[in-house]
C-alpha cells in the first residue's frame, strides 16, 4: 500500500505529519514484536483451528472453525483515541483457513477502526493553496538557476569582464544557484520517500532510518548554508562599493581574500554548530522542524545581523551619493551610480523583508498572518537569484556591450566560413 493511505495528510502540514509517520510506524514496530511475543508464548489447540497470524495490520489469535473472530483495533493508529473501543473481525471457515477475500489475501472487517473524519473544505482549501506555494517557489528557484547559470558563465568566459567587482558577483551568483539546486533537491528527495511503495516490513524500518533521511539532511544543511553565504556576500556587495564610491585607496587582491572569508567563511562559523545540536539533539527527519528554537536561532541571529549591516550601509551609500550630486561630479554618474543603484534595489529587498520576519517563525503564526507571510517568505527568497542576476549582468551596459561584441564576432565568423573568399 501506499504510505500516504496510513496517514490523512490533508489536514497536517507536512512536518507534522512527518512526526506523527515516525511515531506512528515505531508504534507499529512495537506491536508487531509484542504480537510475535504473544504468539510465542501462547500454546498451541488441538484440532482443527485457523492459525494465529500478524497480517502486518493487526494480530489475531487461533480462530475457531465456521466463528468469527475479533480483536480490539491496533494501538499504533494515529486516530487510535476515537476507535479504542471498536473492533476487527476475520471469519474463520470450516476448512480451518481465513476465509479469503476478492485478492486472495484474507478477508476481514476494519470498519470500526477507520477514521471517519471527513475532510473539510477549509482544509481542502488550505491543502490547494500549500501546493500553489510549492509551485511558486519551484518556478521561482528554477527561473533563477537558469539566469544564474547564464549570467556566471557570461562573467567568467568573457576576459575583459574579469576584474574584483564582476567576481565578487560571480561568487554572490553561485551561492544563490546553489541554494536553488539544495531546494530543487530537498524537494525531489521528500517527494521520493514519501511516495516510496510499501511492501515488506523492513520497508516501514528503512523509511523511518537515519540512512534514508541522509541525502535531505544534506541538502537542508547545504540550504542553510547558502542561505547565509547569500546574505554574507551581499554584504561584501555592500562594503565594496562603500568604498569604491568614497575612494578609499585599497589593494584590491588583498581585500578579495578577504571578501572570501567573509562570504564563505563566515556562515561555516554558524553552519558548524548548528548541525552539531541538530545531530545530538533534534535527530529526527530532514532537521526541518524547530523543536527548540534556542538551535534556530543560531542561523537566525547572523541573518538579522548581516541584513541590518546591510541596512546601515544602505544608509551611508545613500548619504554618499547625495553629498557627490549634490557637489555636482558629473563625471560620478559612470558605472559606480549604475552599480550604487543596483545595489540600492536589492539592499532593501534582502534587509527589509528579513527583519520584518525575523521574529515571526513558522511556529510562533497562525492563520492570515502565516500565509501571508510564507507567501512573501517564498516569493522574495526563489525569485531573488533572477533579481540579482538581472541587476548585476544582464543590465550591466558592460555586460551588455560585450555581448553585443561577441554577437558580433560570431556572425561574422559565421559569414567567413558560409562565404568564404
Amino acid at each position: 500500500m501506499r504510505l500516504v493511505l496510513l496517514l490523512p495528510l490533508l489536514t497536517i502540514s507536512q512536518k507534522a505529519a512527518s512526526q506523527v509517520l515516525e511515531r506512528t510506524v515505531e508504534e507499529w514496530m512495537r506491536y508487531r514484536d509484542e504480537c510475535y511475543k504473544r504468539m510465542a508464548s501462547t500454546p498451541h489447540p488441538s484440532g482443527l483451528h485457523c492459525n494465529r497470524t500478524f497480517d502486518m495490520y493487526a494480530c489475531w489469535p487461533d480462530g475457531t472453525p465456521g466463528t468469527i473472530t475479533y480483536v480490539p483495533c491496533p494501538y499504533y493508529l494515529p486516530w487510535f483515541q476515537k476507535v479504542s473501543h471498536g473492533l476487527l473481525s476475520q471469519r474463520c471457515g470450516k476448512d480451518g483457513l481465513w476465509v479469503k477475500g476478492n485478492r486472495s489475501q484474507a478477508w476481514r472487517n476494519v470498519s470500526q477502526c477507520e477514521d471517519d473524519t471527513e475532510v473539510t473544505a477549509e482544509e481542502v482549501e488550505t491543502r490547494d493553496l500549500l501546493l500553489s506555494f510549492r509551485a511558486l517557489y519551484t518556478v521561482g528557484y528554477s527561473v533563477s538557476l537558469l539566469t544564474l547559470i547564464s549570467a556566471l558563465l557570461i562573467l567568467t568566459m568573457c576576459r575583459k569582464l574579469r576584474c574584483t567587482r564582476n567576481s565578487i558577483h560571480a561568487n554572490l551568483f553561485a551561492s544563490f544557484a546553489l541554494r536553488a539546486v539544495s531546494v530543487i533537491v530537498k524537494d525531489v528527495l521528500l517527494a521520493k520517500r514519501w511516495g516510496m511503495q510499501i511492501t515488506e516490513v523492513s520497508d516501514w524500518e528503512v523509511l523511518i532510518s537515519d540512512q534514508a533521511a541522509i541525502g535531505c539532511r544534506i541538502a537542508q544543511v547545504v540550504m542553510q548554508y547558502c542561505i547565509l553565504a547569500n546574505h554574507y556576500w551581499f554584504v561584501v556587495e555592500a562594503v565594496y562599493l562603500y568604498k569604491l564610491l568614497i575612494g578609499a585607496v585599497f589593494s584590491e587582491k588583498n581585500y578579495y581574500t578577504l571578501y572570501l572569508y567573509l562570504g564563505w567563511g563566515t556562515p561555516v562559523l554558524f553552519v558548524v554548530p548548528w548541525v552539531t545540536l541538530k545531530y545530538l539533539k533534534e535527530n529526527s527527519e530532514c532537521w526541518a522542524l524547530n523543536e527548540n528554537m534556542a538551535y534556530w536561532w543560531i542561523i537566525r541571529i547572523p541573518i538579522l545581523l548581516a541584513s541590518l549591516i546591510n541596512l546601515v550601509i544602505f544608509m551611508r551609500i545613500l548619504k554618499v551619493i547625495l553629498s557627490k550630486l549634490r557637489a555636482n561630479q558629473k563625471g560620478y554618474a559612470d558605472y559606480k551610480l549604475r552599480l550604487a543603484k543596483a545595489t540600492l534595489t536589492l539592499i532593501p529587498l534582502f534587509g527589509i523583508h528579513e527583519v520584518v520576519f525575523i521574529f515571526a517563525t513558522d511556529e510562533q503564526t497562525s492563520g492570515i498572518l502565516r500565509y501571508i507571510k510564507v507567501f512573501f517568505n517564498l516569493f522574495l527568497n526563489s525569485f531573488q537569484g533572477f533579481l540579482v542576476a538581472v541587476l548585476y549582468c544582464f543590465a550591466n551596459k558592460e555586460v551588455k556591450s560585450e555581448i553585443h561584441k561577441k554577437w558580433r564576432l560570431w556572425q561574422a565568423d559565421r559569414k567567413a566560413l558560409v562565404c568564404p573568399r
